[in-house]
């Protein structure tokens, strides 16, 4: 096909723009086809993203996706919402090394709602299409099932890593488990989506799409995915359980503080998967940052800056740093310290860190941040050789920039 010189200036630019910070393109030709036909016939790819409504809280993670999301409708193209208020209530087994609980109606629908309220803060809400698959997957009869499941074979699933896994382990698979991927794959069957789209750990699921449509003789969709963003720690995923996360409903101030608390070797991946730069801007702050022409920590600065306006606007995102100046800027503690009673006496460093002050979920990550010189009692960091805590009255303990306890003696 021959794109005229305007056409293909159109075309590297969104190919340019929507590949970067993608991991998988499968197949890279079909995408490079689909988009070419697309600018050829003036015609938008249908682009398929399924929410699995088992959470209502959205954090930074969430959104890698989203913003590929906002730049494909900036483009013009169509953008799929799929509410799994049928396959929630499977729940999606990736990541799992147990059967997840099975949510009911009133829970989808909250889930659901709350999460799209949010995601709507990125993308124009006006100009997406939104389905529940429970429209089409309810009106499946048994013999349509069975069509679906013969598609497949059971050491086909069985190469899901969370599966092999459990099977390794000799860990229930509960069956219905199974058509998870199957029941994800029809959704894309029923909107004959072009592209979907979602994070490196849905990639068998996202795989489940071409193949369904395959069985169906449906031309097949191009799978992207996106990388899972690490959270604070630097070495987890982005998770509210693990406590690592920045959820974009947070304060500006508490959102602001923590994206100053992110280890400085993920500066490029934030810059590259959470922010609304533009292709050339974010190519300019990540060679600043490697030639030494702004320090780090003003490149974070400027990042979390950016990261707040998205969510709350210019006026808050301002004050959010100036207090983030005014306390951190001179090492002077917050005006408002949370106080915790505790009687007198010994207490074991890391039962005395998680079980009594509530600053880590686990010992292992309270160890972790105390040898990398994270935790502070009065101002001076915590030795990882120190195993026991007297306890002083008005003692400051102080975990990262912005976490902070004082004590006092009953």
């Amino acid at each position: 096909m021959e794109l005229n010189f305007e056409q293909q200036e159109i075309y590297k630019l969104q190919k340019d723009t929507l590949v970067n910070g993608l991991i998988d393109i499968v197949p890279l030709e079909s995408f490079e086809k689909k988009l070419k036909e697309s600018i050829l016939n003036n015609k938008p790819l249908k682009i398929k993203f399924g929410l699995d409504p088992t959470a209502p809280d959205v954090h930074l993670g969430h959104t890698v996706v989203i913003n590929k999301l906002k730049q494909f409708q900036d483009f013009g193209h169509q953008i799929q919402i799929i509410i799994g208020d049928f396959t929630g209530k499977i729940g999606d087994p990736s990541d799992r090394d147990a059967t997840r609980k099975q949510l009911t109606d009133e829970e989808v629908i909250y889930n659901a709602k709350t999460y799209f309220d949010q995601i709507s803060k990125i993308i124009d809400k006006e100009n997406i299409e939104v389905f529940y698959n429970s429209k089409w997957l309810k009106q499946l009869d048994l013999e349509e099932i069975l069509n679906i499941a013969s598609s497949i074979t059971l050491t086909r699933l069985l190469e899901r890593k969370d599966f092999t896994n459990r099977f390794n382990n000799n860990k229930p698979i509960a069956l219905h488990e199974f058509f998870y991927p199957l029941m994800q794959g029809y959704d894309s069957v029923a909107l004959e989506c072009d592209i979907e789209i979602g994070g490196t750990d849905q990639l068998f699921n996202l795989l489940m799409g071409r193949h369904m449509q395959g069985h169906y003789k449906q031309n097949e969709q191009v799978v992207l995915t996106l990388p899972l963003l690490e959270g604070l720690d630097g070495i987890q995923k982005m998770s509210k359980s693990k406590n690592n996360y920045v959820g974009i409903d947070e304060s500006p101030k508490d959102m602001y503080g923590k994206l100053m608390s992110y280890p400085d070797d993920l500066m490029e991946k934030y810059i590259n998967l959470v922010t609304h730069y533009s292709i050339e801007n974010k190519k300019a702050l990540i060679e600043n940052i490697k030639q030494n022409k702004i320090h780090p920590k003003n490149a974070k600065m400027q990042i979390a800056k950016h990261i707040v306006t998205l969510y709350h606007g210019d006026k808050k995102a301002e004050i959010a740093e100036q207090e983030f100046n005014n306390v951190f800027g001179r090492n002077a503690l917050p005006e408002q310290i949370e106080e915790l009673e505790l009687n007198a006496g010994i207490y074991n460093t890391y039962e005395f860190l998680t079980d009594n002050l509530s600053l880590f979920s686990s010992k292992s990550e309270a160890r972790r941040m105390i040898s990398n010189g994270g935790v502070k009692i009065n101002g001076e960091k915590l030795d990882e050789t120190q195993l026991k805590i007297k306890l002083e009255d008005e003692m400051i303990v102080q975990v990262g920039k912005r976490k902070f306890k004082k004590i006092i003696l009953k």
